[in-house]
């Protein structure tokens, strides 16, 4: 029997409760789960890759399936090919993302039509958060308690 395998990619810059919803949820339809951290040239981190993973393996610690966090520095398409996966998991939020979303997964199909692409709807409370304005509202010294674990708001906050 084939293991299903499947990617999940993105900065977490910081990890939120949307993206640890979107991983809840993609790891029941996968035997496996690899959360790939990679870094996005066109955004500017407040952690490094090494914090990162260090803070996705702690938020993830304890849910359910088998979950691996690891790096990336490559064509996801690529990275996908190399952690044998079947598929790519997106969260999608707004319609804007799924345009963008739309269109990487297109070129992706074209890199590699064997490795599907997923969406999934992010959960209606947690739609508007994104890594980039909870970072923004912590630099402004308002409350992200809302929007991540506390183990990352303090992370955030001892980054600032």
């Amino acid at each position: 029997m084939t293991r299903r395998i499947g990617v999940y990619p993105g900065t977490f810059d910081p990890i939120t409760l949307g993206h640890l919803d979107i991983i809840r949820r993609s790891a029941h339809l996968v035997d496996r789960l690899v959360i790939g951290v990679t870094t996005n040239p066109s955004k500017s981190p407040m952690f490094t890759v090494e914090e990162r993973l260090d803070m996705v393996r702690r938020e993830v610690e304890g849910l359910p399936g088998e979950i691996d966090v690891v790096s990336f520095d490559s064509l996801l398409m690529d990275f996908a090919q190399s952690q044998d996966a079947s598929l790519i998991v997106r969260g999608l939020r707004a319609v804007a993302d799924f345009e963008y979303e739309y269109q990487m997964a297109g070129m992706n199909q074209q890199l590699n039509d064997e490795i599907e692409t997923v969406f999934l709807m992010a959960d209606v409370s947690l739609q508007p958060i994104a890594s980039r304005l909870v970072k923004e509202i912590a630099r402004y010294g308002g409350p992200i308690d809302k929007f991540v674990t506390p183990a990352v708001a303090a992370d955030v906050a001892a980054k600032l």
